[in-house]
């Protein structure tokens, strides 16, 4: 028997904030609001991935993250068109050492590293389903 993933935890400074910045990401929904803002869950309102549980820390991030979420366009969708929308929402450009790559890397506002991949859903399908070369981003 295998372990089952509860969720995801992260912490911050202000997890209200950062838990409705990243819904704003993901569209995904706040589903549990503790009282005092000690901790914030964060999940997609049917249930499809693992939730996310933003939990307040006193202390600052001081390192690259050692662990950060790979994000994918949505089908219909685009890297440059979800670029664009991520910085409006305040993500910002980091620079990891990664170089000529076909990802972004992005921090959210408390400054955790995310990446912005390239291929869509659909477009990483076609590419394991059929012969050729599949995307690595």
């Amino acid at each position: 028997m295998h372990l089952i993933v509860s969720q995801l935890s992260i912490d911050a400074a202000d997890p209200t904030a950062l838990a409705r910045w990243w819904s704003r990401v993901l569209g995904w929904t706040v589903t549990d609001e503790e009282g005092d803002g000690e901790e914030v869950e964060l999940a997609p309102a049917d249930g499809s991935a693992t939730g996310w549980l933003f939990l307040r820390v006193p202390d600052e991030r001081r390192v690259k993250n050692r662990l950060h979420p790979d994000l994918r366009p949505p089908d219909g969708s685009d890297q440059a068109t979800e670029l664009v929308r991520l910085l409006e929402l305040g993500a910002t450009p980091v620079d990891v050492g990664q170089q000529d790559v076909t990802w972004h890397v992005l921090a959210d506002p408390e400054g955790n590293e995310f990446c912005l991949l390239r291929s869509t859903p659909a477009d990483l399908a076609r590419a394991q389903a059929g012969p050729g070369e599949q995307p690595t981003g």
